[in-house]
């Protein structure tokens, strides 16, 4: 097995990625007043336990330790809604995601890829994070809500705005280190909250066959849904609609340059692809932590979480578990059953895990169609995503 972390540079942020951890498989960290959980089993009980584990982690954070608070708004943001709520939300948009829907838009994708690597060819070069991983998914989830994929360059500055920064989460942190994170926060989200709250405008007087429409027509309750909630929720689809694809495909491509045998394999027999895509969602696991806080003191892996306290759940250590998995550190795609936590797992499992999951099989199958051996460039080094909570690369360049 290559050392992936010395050949790519992982950064340390990415702890999972350097060797096996050791450690209790719950533990509070008094640096940043969080409750870190790393275990497969231990997540699986918070996933399977959303009254205990609330995914309402705003309710815990300090107000003084989130400056300009009061100008965010979580109303519609489904991963931050706990039941009744989070399931009538969920109901609205679920019919957007079914597996006849989403097979539907196979050859809208393969044409997109053909397209984009067309392009890509033209230039002279491959760099697959600008040229398809980042475009591809962006476009057909701007098709969907119904916003122009002509202006996928504002939704990326918005995304690298929000996502592509180091900032490590924590309670403790002091106020004007707090305010700098919210500054550079709340600038790129006025953006993206007024260009979607103009699009839902139009589509209340102009409605079209689209998700925006069909948001600003929706009813919960009887009773339309407000005009924030509509814009939160549309924003949470335009992200992580295309953001988990972009590092999904861009991950699987990086797995296959640095186990070439993988690649010499899944070339001779295409319907290896899907196995090789689920076993880079659990070996680079693409948001590699989620957020709960705890409604009441519960009891995990052996230890007492008191009741209003903020816990991180370690994705990617928990796909790394040798509880679960045998021999976690090596890329096996014959995986079998392959159980991981990539797409999270109970009532907030990604939505649109059936999407991303298509559109990773398609732009592979095509790239191993279009071009050789999936080669990085050593002379253009890979670069991840500083975020440390999400395994991503930013620049993945082909030869």
């Amino acid at each position: 097995m290559p050392d992936i972390v010395e050949r790519y540079s992982i950064p340390t942020q990415h702890f999972w990625l350097h060797g096996p951890r050791s450690g209790p498989p719950v533990e509070f960290d008094a640096g940043t007043g969080l409750w870190n959980v790393y275990g497969y089993p231990e997540l699986q009980e918070i996933f399977s336990d959303p009254a205990a584990f609330s995914s309402d982690t705003m309710r815990v954070i300090p107000k003084d330790l989130m400056p300009g608070r009061e100008e965010f708004s979580m109303e519609g943001f489904i991963t931050q809604i706990d039941p009744p709520d989070h399931g009538k939300l969920r109901k609205l948009v679920s019919s957007a995601f079914t597996r006849k829907v989403v097979a539907d838009l196979e050859p809208r994708i393969a044409a997109l890829t053909h397209e984009l690597l067309d392009a890509a060819e033209e230039r002279g070069r491959l760099e697959l994070v600008t040229d398809l991983a980042y475009p591809l998914p962006v476009i057909v989830i701007a098709e969907l809500l119904g916003v122009p994929s002509s202006d996928r360059a504002l939704f990326k500055r918005w995304a690298d705005a929000l996502f592509e920064r180091d900032a490590k989460i924590s309670l403790t942190k002091s106020a004007e280190e707090q305010g700098v994170d919210m500054r550079a926060t709340l600038k790129p989200w006025k953006e993206m909250t007024a260009y979607l709250a103009a699009h839902a405008d139009e589509r209340r007087s102009k409605p079209r066959a689209d998700l925006l429409t069909r948001l600003t027509e929706a009813e919960v309750d009887g009773e339309r849904l407000p005009g924030e909630q509509v814009v939160n929720f549309a924003i949470l689809l335009l992200l992580a609609g295309h953001i988990t694809t972009t590092m999904l495909l861009g991950n699987t491509v990086l797995c296959l340059d640095a186990f070439p045998e993988q690649q010499d394999r899944v070339r001779a027999d295409r319907t290896l692809i899907p196995a090789v895509i689920e076993e880079s969602l659990r070996y680079l696991t693409p948001f590699a932590a989620i957020g709960r806080s705890t409604a009441r003191d519960v009891e995990l892996g052996g230890v007492t979480i008191p009741a209003d306290q903020l816990v991180m759940g370690w994705l990617g250590t928990a796909n790394r578990d040798p509880r679960q998995f045998t021999a976690p550190e090596v890329f096996d795609p014959g995986r079998d059953p392959n159980p991981h936590l990539g797409f999270g797992r109970g009532i907030h499992f990604c939505l649109g895990a059936p999407l991303a999951r298509l559109e990773g099989r398609v732009a592979l199958n095509i790239l191993l169609d279009r071009f050789g051996r999936l080669r990085t460039d050593p002379d253009d080094p890979v670069l991840f995503l500083p975020a440390p909570t999400m395994t991503g690369v930013r620049r993945l360049a082909l030869v």
